[in-house]
């Protein structure tokens, strides 16, 4: 990812639909029912590190998303430092319009 996409356009998302990632949306079990991507599954951030090896199982690069960015900025990262290829989405509304975008 080059410098101005990751300033201005954030992470290219298309590179890792390609890929399958796995959606994570990291928002409350409260939030995540109230509205959420396709194939997005919720793991609460506070969550994310006891179902580690239940992410890592799915052998998958990540996509990490939640409200705005803030919680799957963290989740992301942390899930980079155990070696996941992780990427933060973003809110989950900007992951489902990369994802309509990759269908189309």
């Amino acid at each position: 990812m080059n410098f101005l996409q990751n300033l201005f356009g954030g992470p290219d998302l298309e590179e890792y639909l390609v890929k399958d990632a796995v959606i994570i949306d990291v928002r409350t079990r409260g939030e995540f029912q109230m509205g959420h991507g396709d194939k997005a599954i919720n793991i609460p951030l506070d969550e994310v590190q006891r179902n580690l090896e239940k992410i890592r199982q799915k052998n998958k690069p990540v996509i990490a998303c939640c409200a705005s960015g803030n919680r799957s900025g963290s989740a992301a990262n942390f899930l980079k430092a155990q070696g996941i290829d992780a990427v933060n989405g973003g809110s989950w509304q900007n992951v489902q319009r990369a994802l309509m975008a990759h269908k189309s």
